[in-house]
């Protein structure tokens, strides 16, 4: 009997947060992510969320154990330079600039409240 091979979706990362007022200013009133869902267990209990932009989904997570704090992520993206142009709102937190990377990428780099690292990279 021939089995067949497993397929495969795309990762979801999952980045730990703690204030949840500064990430979602971050990841939707900054980045322009959308805050697509969110879950509790109870009121009092640590929240566990789903963003999205432009077909990558992220999960952020309170709880203690879920992810470590000052974690790095990479984003392919086309159009760099518009959506480096978008940013350029008033943020108080960040001005990132365009950097050419060695390796031949043009890459914008963030870093949210709990202190994850976000890298933007448009390959040349």
């Amino acid at each position: 009997m021939q089995t067949s091979a497993p397929a495969f979706g795309p990762a979801i990362p999952i980045l730990r947060m703690f204030d949840v007022p500064a990430t979602r200013a971050f990841y939707v009133g900054y980045l322009g992510f959308s805050w697509d869902w969110e879950h509790r267990f109870a009121p009092d209990l640590p929240l566990y969320a789903g963003i999205s932009i432009g077909g990558v989904t992220v999960h952020l997570t309170q709880h203690h154990g879920d992810a470590t704090p000052g974690s790095a992520l990479l984003l392919r993206v086309q159009g760099i330079e518009g959506f480096h142009a978008a940013l350029a709102k008033d943020y108080g937190f960040a001005r990132p600039g365009l950097e050419e990377a060695p390796w031949g990428s043009r890459i914008l780099r963030v870093t949210d409240p709990a202190g994850n690292r976000l890298t933007f990279e448009e390959p040349h």
